[in-house]
């Protein structure tokens, strides 16, 4: 089947061949229905653009019957999405508002149970939006009222440490990352 273009059809396929922005996949249809347009075979413009001819066939074909609109991708097939808008919603106001009862921060299994919803959907949820509850943003200061005579005597330890002496620190809760612990100590 011959392809016969308007002036503005070609233009715009021209202009979507070349812009830097247009999908490498969209290009390539473009470039198709060009050489088709000029009189080419499926067979001798497949060979200059380097794909098979069943490829020409396909665009070529699917410009004939839907124009420009016929070079964008058709929905694929797959298992509809079953997670709402409302319930994703859910899940982000829950991660960043509330904590759970029995814990510090939410993993993706309670977040799980809390919501109903499967753990790998959590997480999938988590990654979009770039939640990481487990990270801690911010640290709390010590209600221990002796805190400021105990961290006086630790950084005295290490800014000046008695003669042949060992110093060891341990940290009573080691699931605690150090992040945001960079800041410089007294000087």
């Amino acid at each position: 089947m011959q392809i016969t273009l308007t002036d503005d059809e070609r233009q715009t396929l021209e202009r979507w061949a070349r812009r830097h922005t247009s999908s490498q996949a969209l290009a390539l249809r473009c470039r198709i229905v060009l050489a088709c347009a000029d009189g080419l075979s499926n067979v001798e413009a497949g060979a200059r653009l380097g794909v098979h001819p069943a490829t020409v066939a396909k665009w070529r074909t699917r410009f004939a019957a839907r124009r420009l609109e016929g070079l964008s991708d058709e929905p694929r097939p797959g298992v509809p999405r079953t997670i709402t808008d409302e319930q994703v919603e859910q899940v982000i106001v829950k991660t960043l508002e509330e904590t759970p009862k029995d814990a510090t921060h939410w993993s993706t299994r309670s977040m799980a149970r809390a919501t109903g919803m499967s753990q790998t959907a959590i997480s999938r949820i988590w990654r979009a939006f770039g939640l990481k509850p487990h990270l801690a943003e911010t640290w709390k200061l010590s209600s221990d009222p002796q805190f400021i005579d105990k961290v006086r005597d630790l950084v005295g330890l290490y800014l000046n440490p008695p003669e042949a002496a060992v110093v060891l620190c341990v940290d009573e809760k080691s699931q605690i990352q150090a992040l945001d612990r960079t800041a410089r100590c007294c000087r």
